[in-house]
């Protein structure tokens, strides 16, 4: 049995933890804030209630094996449950697509309905062709700990090729809605899809072929059920404690330092941004975080348009900013509880923006909780977006699953294989690969 300080609290921490408690391994997590879940959680006011982040996921597979491998099927735990329409596109030229999930059929029928003539048809080609892409990247990077000698050369090639989705969209598309769709997960997710590589357009593949899912009542119900399980496996978990820097000798990890004291371990997840921890710090010099979306959450009453969990405002590229609003959120009776996030040229309040776009609630609000980037850095101690793209060297300049430091480990969206709740939960699975049973 090691002893296992896990830094972080948020997702790629608590599962993490979890599954190594599973394999023998004796866990402590050490979290800054007075709560776990990082941007996993809610956001109340008033009577009011919001996710803090995200209000979906993507691979439900990931979910369910987390709970498989930690000891009690997902089934029994939480109600997972498929979201229609995915999205909902709206485009400057007025057009609106209901993005379905889960089905080429279903898709190639609505993008042809809503775009035109032939748009279904090229849009499941692009999609198409990312099949294999998954696969290969599945196989050797997502779900097992990434080696270029044991890796495919499918792989390999994936990884290291200069050819980005900015390049490969304008090559496969003259539509301009086709492209703002092909490109919105990297954009808005706040990268530069010139620096984005062209794989990173599997997202689309996976999101047709497994669709989008959730827990009605709000995603922030899977910290309370991880913090549950980490108590029934017997993981410590301190939270309000900052962990100042790792504890190295010899090269090897020995232990956690933070104000309140030392903590000894034989192993040490890293489950936050590594610039935080001096040790590792020097090795992520190459790399910038993402920064994260301007947000409001808003609380509003009497009647407001009926909208589906998500709508995409897609603005003329360059000029507008795209907006997103969430409406899947908490509130009292006959009122509605909606998220708007936004990144782009955001010169006005957010709500005016949503007015200006059509959807006019700007009159109906009872009570908001705005978030600025810089807000969000600073209440989750980091970006939960991740690193930002900036070519391919990034997966080099970052620090993958295996830190040069003997016995050090990351999780998280820092990390490898990347940031959103599905990357991250396959993160923990990496860790747990890594460091084996007890």
């Amino acid at each position: 049995m090691a002893r296992v300080m896990v830094v972080g609290g948020g997702i790629g921490g608590l599962a993490s933890a979890a599954r190594l408690a599973k394999i023998g391994h004796e866990d402590t997590v050490l979290e800054a804030r007075p709560k776990l879940g990082g941007a996993l959680g809610y956001v109340e006011a008033d009577g009011f209630r919001w996710d803090s982040g995200p209000t979906s996921t993507l691979l439900p597979a990931v979910i369910r094996d987390f709970f498989r491998k930690s000891g009690r099927a997902a089934e029994k735990e939480i109600d997972l449950v498929p979201v229609e329409p995915i999205q909902q596109h709206r485009f400057p030229d007025d057009t609106v697509l209901d993005l379905p999930g889960g089905s080429r059929a279903a898709q190639l029928e609505a993008v042809e309905s809503s775009l035109g003539s032939g748009a279904g048809a090229r849009w499941v080609s692009y999609v198409d062709d990312f099949g294999e892409v998954w696969e290969a990247l599945r196989k050797d990077y997502f779900e097992r700990l990434w080696s270029p000698e044991h890796a495919s050369k499918e792989a390999n090639q994936l990884l290291d090729s200069r050819f980005t989705l900015h390049k490969l969209v304008e090559k496969e598309f003259k539509d301009a809605r086709l492209r703002a769709l092909a490109m919105h997960r990297a954009t808005f997710d706040g990268h530069e899809p010139r620096n984005v590589p062209a794989w990173f357009g599997m997202w689309s593949y996976v999101e047709q072929n497994f669709g989008s899912w959730t827990i009605p009542g709000g995603m922030g119900q899977l910290v309370d059920v991880l913090a549950s399980r980490l108590a029934t496996r017997g993981v410590t978990a301190i939270t309000e404690t900052e962990a100042l820097d790792l504890i190295v000798e010899n090269e090897a990890v020995r232990g956690v330092r933070t104000l309140t004291g030392e903590y000894a371990a034989d192993a040490v997840v890293v489950a936050v941004d590594p610039r935080r921890l001096p040790a590792l710090a020097k090795l992520v010099e190459r790399t910038m975080p993402v920064i994260p979306p301007v947000i409001a959450h808003v609380g509003l009453s009497g009647e407001v348009p009926e909208l589906p969990a998500e709508v995409v405002l897609h603005g003329k590229p360059r000029r507008d900013p795209t907006l997103v609003v969430r409406t899947t959120g908490t509130a009292p009776e006959g009122m509605h509880a909606w998220t708007i996030l936004g990144r782009g040229a955001l010169a006005e309040d957010i709500v005016t923006a949503l007015a200006r776009r059509g959807i006019r609630v700007h009159k109906q609000v009872e009570t908001r909780v705005d978030y600025s980037p810089r807000d969000l850095v600073a209440d989750w101690n980091g970006s939960p977006q991740g690193v930002l793209w900036q070519g391919r060297g990034t997966i080099r300049n970052r620090i993958g699953t295996v830190a040069p430091i003997r016995g050090v480990y990351l999780a998280g969206a820092h990390t490898t294989p990347g940031a959103g709740l599905p990357s991250v939960g396959l993160s923990a699975a990496l860790v747990a690969q890594a460091i084996g049973p007890a």
